[in-house]
């Protein structure tokens, strides 16, 4: 554990380290009730009722997986920071490792979510009739993904070109917003799959580090799958700031942010066990 800011040069460095990585920790938590605002929109315009109960993870994968990382950020924020080595042990150990496993299954439950919420907008077909015929009549407009607007007299005059309905929905979307809701699904899965395989590197690498054998090939190792994981990260996050999508680029953003801070206690915990092994 890292008991003190050593690594930071100075106590006061060490907390104003500690204030802004707990304030990214809440600004997370925000960003689980955003998700789920945005999400029951987007119910709202799919129609609940055209849903099946098993199938609702494709609406709320963002919320269940932001929720699911939060929770596991904590797990990893108190195995790297907070408690002591000598207590993580035996229910203590046993608890944190289940709480993380029924994350995990949350997290990799979310992603088979984004992949189901991409899956739609593959299954459509060309609407041949007139859009605007079906204004105000509980019709709605794809205008990106997880974006939608009543379809009404101002709406439907911006459908141009190529129309297409969502299979099984009273959803419309013109040919280029289809296209961006694409992109932006994909970049979903991507990202959720990215996230997924650095939470297993990490848990490796504090796995091993309790067990106190984490060796210099390992971390080297680790090393450079973390620069393509967090590479791929920041290229997801650059799209959906120049895409629009501010939720999921703030969101992604603040992940990255936060997880420099559990690298960075990462390193200190092992900075300090080096030391405590030199010393004995």
């Amino acid at each position: 554990m890292a008991a003190n800011g050593n690594i930071f040069g100075s106590d006061r460095r060490y907390q104003l380290f500690t204030a802004v990585k707990y304030l990214t920790f809440v600004l997370l938590g925000i960003n689980v009730y955003l998700f789920l605002q945005e999400e029951l929109l987007t119910l709202s315009h799919m129609g609940a009722g055209a849903i099946p109960w098993s199938h609702l993870v494709q609406v709320f994968s963002a919320t269940i997986d932001t929720a699911a990382w939060v929770v596991l950020l904590l797990l990893f924020e108190l195995e790297t920071s907070v408690l002591d080595d000598r207590r993580i042990h035996g229910p203590v150990r046993w608890a944190l490792h289940g709480i993380r496993g029924l994350c995990g299954i949350a997290i990799v439950y979310a992603f088979t979510g984004y992949y189901a919420e991409l899956a739609p907008l593959y299954d459509v077909m060309p609407f041949a009739g007139n859009a605007c015929a079906l204004a105000d009549q509980s019709w709605s407009l794809l205008v990106n993904l997880d974006d939608f607007v009543p379809l009404d007299g101002a709406s439907c005059a911006s459908l141009g070109g190529e129309v297409y309905q969502l299979q099984g929905f009273n959803v419309l979307a013109g040919a280029a917003n289809l296209e961006a809701a694409r992109r932006l699904a994909w970049v979903d899965v991507v990202n959720s799959g990215v996230w997924i395989l650095v939470v297993v590197v990490l848990e490796i690498e504090v796995r091993l580090q309790l067990r106190g054998k984490l060796s210099a090939s390992v971390l080297k190792l680790n090393k450079y799958l973390k620069v393509v994981l967090y590479g791929l990260l920041f290229i997801a996050a650059a799209y959906w700031g120049v895409a629009g999508d501010f939720l999921d680029f703030w969101d992604a953003s603040l992940w990255l942010f936060a997880f420099i801070f559990i690298e960075l206690n990462v390193f200190e915990w092992q900075y300090e066990s080096r030391r405590g092994t030199a010393a004995a």
